[in-house]
């Protein structure tokens, strides 16, 4: 297994630091400025509510706790989040800059309602890596005169052909996040770096704390940080009054069971919160977001043989309809699975398609479909269709 060591593999030189708050883009700092080189902090400010700027600028511990305090807990890339990471940036004397990247954030949650009004399931966190954090942010690296953007990924970089990098996934495969970073272009791997991933998050606990960052204990964030209270459906409704309307469940045959609230309310697979007593489990097989009906059925109706998907990105040269042997995952928390794959032309449903060689459940549009090599990223793209 390669684990890549960051200090023999490039020069000492400057690094901007994505730091989100938590414990992993922390302990990324640290290795880099245990390692020499010049490491300045980066937060990238995307509008938590109930934020402002000056709450996210104190220079002192205690204003940074009363900032805490007074907030309460919001998620990742909340004004917290920006106290902790101003707090580990004095800890390690690096600079600390806040990036404001609220409206172009705005264009991340358009993306997100527009989704999901579209029957699709999104995922604001690969679009975040691709617009902002490995997109925007380099440029603005570039303004200071750094060479690199690192983050606290949990994912690993191969510059043994330094023409021609590879992402990998991480030595702790339970963390893995190669799955969100798929869509950084060839060139953009060059200029990216993710210090953790050669260590299992046990031990970036440990080295958190070894460092005495303020931050070794603190909980990972599970929610999408502009919608921390999980009501998705709410969120779009805010947005899109006008598009979240009541419609009719209707089982795989067509016979009308039930109404819903709106089908930005329900993704494929979802079992929960459909109030229909078959007693039987059903599931949401399918949305249509022009009758605004949604499609009920039983588990087995839920099993695909495979995928199509568009907005491909490839880190090889692939000869077109040539199937090549892989591994795939279909969501960011799966394990992945035997399957072939293969680039296709002139199709309007997508631009990859994935066979799988044993059926899978929920395979959702809008999610992303990532294909390995081992341990290698061969390419991703975004679901169109279930097969």
């Amino acid at each position: 297994m390669l684990t890549y060591n960051l200090a023999m593999a490039i020069k000492l030189t400057k690094i901007l630091v994505a730091m989100s708050g938590g414990v992993d883009s922390s302990v990324a700092a640290a290795l880099l400025k245990r390692q020499g080189h010049e490491v300045i902090g980066c937060f990238m400010r995307l509008g938590s509510p109930g934020e402002t700027l000056d709450e996210l600028l104190p220079d002192d511990e205690q204003a940074c706790n009363t900032v805490k305090l007074k907030i309460g807990h919001q998620g990742c890339c909340s004004i917290n989040d920006a106290a902790d990471a101003r707090l580990v940036a004095a800890r390690l004397d690096i600079p600390f800059y806040v990036c404001n990247f609220k409206k172009d954030f705005g264009r991340i949650i358009d993306y997100f309602v527009d989704e999901y009004n579209a029957g699709r399931t999104p995922n604001p966190c690969v679009r975040c890596n691709d617009w902002l954090k490995f997109g925007k942010l380099h440029t603005y690296a570039k303004q200071l005169g750094a060479e690199f953007v690192a983050s606290g990924h949990y994912a690993q970089i191969d510059r043994s052909d330094p023409h021609h990098p590879k992402l990998m996934q991480a030595v702790d495969k339970d963390k893995d996040q190669s799955y969100v970073l798929f869509g950084s272009p060839q060139d953009r791997l060059g200029e990216m770096l993710l210090p953790i991933g050669g260590y299992q998050k046990s031990d970036v606990r440990r080295l958190a704390k070894e460092f005495d960052l303020p931050v070794f204990d603190k909980p990972d964030s599970q929610e999408i940080c502009f919608v921390p209270d999980n009501d998705y459906a709410g969120l779009v409704k805010r947005r899109t009054p006008e598009a979240v309307t009541a419609g009719t469940i209707v089982d795989t045959k067509g016979n009308q069971i039930g109404e819903h609230p709106g089908h930005q309310h329900f993704t494929v697979g979802q079992r929960r919160g459909l109030a229909i007593a078959a007693g039987y489990p059903l599931y949401v097989v399918s949305k249509d977001p022009q009758s605004n009906q949604i499609t009920v059925g039983e588990r087995e109706d839920l099993d695909s043989i495979g995928c199509l998907a568009t907005e491909c990105n490839w880190f090889i040269e692939p000869v077109d309809d040539e199937w090549i042997k892989c591994t795939v995952k279909i969501r960011y928390n799966a394990q992945p699975v035997p399957a072939n794959m293969r680039q296709i032309h002139n199709s309007e449903a997508g631009d990859l398609e994935v066979q799988f060689d044993e059926p899978q459940f929920a395979v959702a549009p809008g999610q992303a479909v990532v294909c390995y090599d081992e341990e290698v990223v061969i390419c991703g793209g975004w679901i169109s269709q279930g097969l």
